[in-house]
């Protein structure tokens, strides 16, 4: 057609640089700017609707979704397997307040240190991934739970043994910060931080590095990848992010118990990872959201049936309580089945067909 301008009808890119942007194109970028000042806003705009119990929920889901992150690193992205991670949240969130309380270093640089703490130890117990995979792996991580826990009970003088340790509100420099408004905007701060850190890493050589490994570690290594090192790498930055979770969970509710951090825990951070997706930053995000609501979502609907007719003639209310307790189980068995790839899969399917509608097929 004279003077019509083609352009390329599909997803093209023509440079490594292209490839590599964080975000798809204008409108992705804008939507997650709008997104975090409006999730910014929120609070203050809408106190009456975004009160105490939604500040609590957002603020789980941000310190369960970085620990979630770092798992998603070395699962989904470097292909290693870890069933421990809660205790490499547990070590953060006992480390960062034992920092505070014998150096009287601000919180706000307590948690980053106590990050790097638990990296340190993540490097101690992923030198075994530098042989050994799959199955044998596992069990490795799971002999980690295990010690760390046995750990967390003697080491008196570091956790508080079986009484615990309290935690000081989080500090920037004399001033506390108390209420949970206040600590959202904290957590929200360390999650853009954290995610946008992820991302960047994903981009560079030891990112690239991390998912040849995953994808051929035969290949890698042909290519000049040193599987020791990006393995045992990958474990440390793992425990980097479960540590700063850990450590934003400790500061917000201000006491660490070691009872916490089961093998319970763990499989619930491998489901945030499954549900919301293996290999994607945002899919920790949408995982963990799911994780978090799930069990509120049971509650709701147990207090729904609660004495009603239908409750008295079927006994719901014993069967909704018992599936409360098995849902996070179904949920990981249900997304297997049916939506292996995950939340962000299914989020980049519909996000497709609405940019080629009315020709999405």
């Amino acid at each position: 057609m004279a003077g019509a301008t083609m352009r390329p009808c599909g997803d093209f890119r023509t440079s490594y640089r292209a490839d590599t942007t964080i975000f798809d194109d204008r409108f992705s970028r804008n939507s997650v700017i709008v997104g975090i000042v409006l999730l910014a806003l929120a609070p203050i705009v809408l106190p009456e609707v975004f009160d105490a119990y939604w500040m609590n929920m957002f603020i789980q889901i941000g310190y369960l979704s970085i620990a979630a992150l770092g798992l998603n690193i070395l699962v989904g992205f470097t292909g290693q397997i870890s069933i421990g991670h809660a205790v490499f949240f547990g070590f953060g969130a006992f480390a960062s307040p034992f920092i505070n309380s014998n150096t009287g270093i601000p919180v706000v640089l307590c948690v980053p240190l106590a990050g790097v703490m638990t990296a340190a130890v993540g490097l101690l117990f992923g030198v075994p991934a530098a042989r050994i995979k799959g199955l044998y792996l596992a069990i490795a991580t799971l002999a980690a739970q295990f010690i760390l826990e046995d750990f967390f009970s003697r080491a008196e003088g570091f956790t508080g043994g079986v009484h615990g340790a309290t935690a000081n509100p989080m500090s920037f420099f004399g001033y506390d910060i108390y209420t949970d408004r206040e600590y959202f905007y904290v957590v929200l701060v360390f999650v853009i931080v954290m995610f946008l850190g992820a991302t960047n890493m994903m981009r560079t050589r030891d990112g690239r590095a991390f998912v040849a490994v995953r994808d051929h570690y035969l290949s890698a290594e042909i290519m000049g990848v040193n599987l020791t090192k990006y393995r045992v790498m990958s474990f440390g930055v793992s425990s980097f992010y479960a540590g700063v979770g850990g450590a934003l969970y400790a500061h917000y509710l201000g006491f660490v118990s070691i009872e916490a951090f089961n093998i319970l825990f763990s499989i619930q951070f491998l489901g945030m990872i499954i549900i919301g997706g293996l290999g994607s930053v945002m899919g920790s995000l949408m995982g963990t959201a799911f994780m978090v609501f799930l069990p509120e979502a049971m509650d709701a609907l147990s207090r729904a049936v609660a004495g009603g007719w239908l409750d008295r003639a079927l006994n719901l209310q014993s069967g909704i309580n018992n599936l409360r307790e098995m849902a996070i189980g179904a949920a990981i068995v249900l997304f297997l089945i049916f939506e292996p790839d995950g939340l962000a899969h299914r989020w980049r399917q519909i996000k497709a067909y609405w940019k080629l509608y009315p020709f999405s097929y």
